[in-house]
């Protein structure tokens, strides 16, 4: 690992990132579209649903063979692969006629995506010192970001005028740029720093069920699990319908409405990588403290008597927020607890349980709205009783929270830290000597 930060390290993170605010915009480029896509496709909420559920099933389920892949491939390999599935896909969304034609581009949109947010993490620890390591993981989380506003203002006003098929060739266009400028300008590692030696896939496999079988890596997973779902499904999918068919807000002012979420990133993602660099036996009341946030205000939400008040709509967008800062706080576990040999597959298995959670309640969102209103017109009480099904995934990972947490302090207890990365092991072997209770 490094001991400083150079010019080119910024400059090979600052082109990788860029890729992943790509990834971003693609990811969420049908979140401003689900008016334009049931018009045009003659299509439901659930069915809508599906298109983002079916994508995210896909981003999920390949986590674990994307991190192995990364740990014997490299980051830029597969974050070049990444960005032109992505752009396939959007090609044939611009072009889909049928519903059966845009789910299976945006199944291979999510297969792309799949691909960059742990590619990205993979070249951190190549490049940074150990010490920025925290910081630069929540700085990629918040620039990345960057493509979700454009996803809902410059790409709604692309639907809004050219219409669906230039709007989304151009998305396929930025994806060709993106995988071009990270073919020239990424490199896995600084030049002299050896290359490790692959690993075969029977010590992949094995180093996978070593990471999936340490609790410190399922409180990572638990961590992703709780913090990130709420967020994204309002970024992805729900929240602009919310908005605009639940509450009546204008187009222009739910989307402007929803940067809200993309410009309070970058003012809490720095404060929480120092807090996890400053604090890295305290990460997990961090987690705790963001989870009990997030459920708290969307209580006030949910049970505010009629028209939800602007005010309290931004608090809410401003909480929903640190769902990226505080679901990175989960990499920052597998890294901890993981050597670099296995820290792709230890991230894919962290990366799974978020967007795990986001598939779920995407689809049951959509199965509650189709139920309360068959005909599609969904008022501000149909809203609000769907999104009352992210109280049993809150629940859910509160306990396994609680569970891993305790499992994983009992380890570093006997093990005199049992952490891997220096930082943490240094501080953690105090662990073991502090009272019981």
């Amino acid at each position: 690992m490094p001991t400083s930060t150079s010019r080119r390290s910024w400059s090979v993170w600052g082109i990788a990132v860029a890729a992943y605010a790509v990834a971003i915009f693609q990811r969420t480029s049908l979140g401003v579209a689900a008016a334009p896509a049931t018009e045009r496709f003659g299509i439901g909420a659930s069915v809508l649903s599906t298109f983002v559920v079916l994508q995210l099933v896909v981003y999920a389920a390949m986590q674990i063979p994307v991190g192995i892949l990364v740990d014997r491939f490299g980051s830029r390999l597969l974050l070049v692969t990444g960005a032109l599935l992505m752009a396939a896909g959007q090609t044939t969304m611009a072009l889909a006629e049928q519903p059966g034609t845009a789910v299976l581009a945006r199944v291979v949109v999510g297969a792309g995506d799949a691909m960059t947010f742990i590619s990205v993490l993979r070249i951190i620890p190549a490049w940074f010192p150990a010490r920025s390591v925290p910081v630069v993981t929540q700085l990629t989380g918040q620039v990345g970001q960057v493509g979700q506003v454009a996803s809902t203002i410059p790409l709604a006003a692309a639907l809004a005028g050219p219409g669906w098929t230039p709007a989304y060739l151009g998305a396929a266009a930025v994806g060709v740029l993106a995988a071009v400028a990270v073919l020239l300008a990424v490199r896995d590692r600084p030049v002299g720093t050896p290359v490790p030696t692959p690993v075969g896939w029977g010590q992949a496999l094995a180093d996978l069920r070593t990471s999936f079988t340490h609790p410190g890596t399922r409180l990572g997973l638990w961590s992703h699990f709780s913090t990130q779902f709420s967020g994204m499904v309002f970024a992805l999918l729900w929240g602009y319908p919310f908005l605009t068919t639940g509450l009546g807000y204008s187009p222009g002012l739910a989307g402007s409405l929803l940067t809200v979420m993309v410009l309070a990133g970058p003012v809490i993602g720095p404060v929480l990588g120092q807090l996890t660099a400053a604090y890295p036996l305290r990460r997990s009341n961090l987690i705790f403290g963001v989870l009990i946030a997030t459920v708290a205000i969307w209580t006030l939400v949910l049970v505010w008597p009629g028209t939800v008040p602007l005010p309290l709509l931004v608090l809410l967008l401003l909480v929903l927020a640190a769902y990226g800062p505080a679901s990175a706080v989960g990499f920052d576990f597998a890294r901890s607890f993981n050597p670099s040999t296995r820290l792709g597959a230890a991230s894919g298995i962290v990366n799974m349980g978020g967007f795990t959670a986001s598939l779920i309640t995407i689809f049951a969102i959509g199965v509650i709205l189709d139920w309360r209103a068959p005909t599609g017109a969904f008022d501000l009480v149909d809203f609000k009783i769907a999104f009352c099904f992210q109280y049993l995934l809150w629940a859910f990972g509160f306990v396994s929270l609680w569970v891993s947490r305790r499992l994983t302090r009992a380890g570093m207890r006997a093990e005199g830290g049992g952490a891997i990365d220096p930082l943490t092991s240094a501080i953690a072997r105090r662990w073991r000597d502090r009272p019981r209770g």
